[in-house]
């Protein structure tokens, strides 16, 4: 669900500004901060020259965990504690792996074409990397870290 756009507007504002909000009562304006900020990123967590591997090997778990272990250090651990966080979720929001990929693919990953057909070709196979990774990234080490 998304978030009032005023209210994550504000949270960002304040956020800039140093400001700890602490009066927040709707969690998707949270939710849609960090979507946001993700997107925002000057390079996305999945770096543009890994692009290709992610949607051309996005149903070989192999394979997309290598495309992980190949991220710069911070990347693959922002990844990794995205992921982490998969079991809480579903036990509180009933999302599963496909609808968290669904929502998790376009903030992490960046189509470079500007061909409308190949963005929307793309968006289900960053979906399906998405959910392989969900599936099958061990993300273990991330416990006790918050």
């Amino acid at each position: 669900v998304s978030a009032d756009v005023d209210e994550v507007n504000t949270l960002k504002s304040r956020l800039d500004h140093w400001e700890l909000p602490a009066d927040t009562t709707d969690a998707h304006a949270p939710a849609s901060l960090l979507k946001l900020w993700y997107r925002e990123l000057y390079e996305p967590l999945i770096p543009d020259e890994l692009y290709n591997d992610c949607v051309t090997h996005h149903a070989e778990p192999e394979r997309t965990i290598t495309i992980v272990n190949n991220l710069p250090e911070l990347n693959k651990l922002v990844l990794c504690y995205l992921i982490f966080a998969r079991s809480e979720v579903v036990q509180v929001t009933k999302m599963d792996a496909s609808n968290l990929a669904m929502v998790i693919a376009p903030n992490c990953l960046r189509c470079t074409s500007q061909d409308p057909r190949i963005i929307f070709e793309n968006a289900r196979k960053e979906m399906a990397f998405m959910r392989t990774l969900i599936q099958s990234l061990d993300t273990s080490f991330m416990e006790g870290i918050y």
